[in-house]
């Protein structure tokens, strides 16, 4: 292995995914703010909004994520066409 090239900062950080809560730690150099005690021991977390708990693809379930209302904009904005 090169030296100098891989990263040094490497510890356990939480990664917490915001649609359903769950929480998973890893080892990752992600830089974070932020922290969270789990299961006793508080560690950095890293806020995402779809991990492998939530993504149809690996829970095989379709979920409609309706981020500021678009849908109801592109029904608002088209529903003249409608007609």
């Amino acid at each position: 292995m090169k030296k100098g090239i891989h990263p040094e900062n490497y510890r356990l950080v939480a990664f917490k995914d915001m649609s359903n809560d769950d929480i998973f730690i890893t080892k990752s150099t992600v830089e974070t703010k932020e922290t969270i005690t789990h299961e006793g021991v508080e560690y950095p977390v890293y806020k995402m909004e779809i991990s492998r708990t939530s993504h149809p693809f690996y829970t095989g379930k379709s979920k409609l994520i309706d981020t500021a209302g678009r849908i109801d904009k592109f029904k608002n904005k088209y529903a003249k066409f409608s007609k």
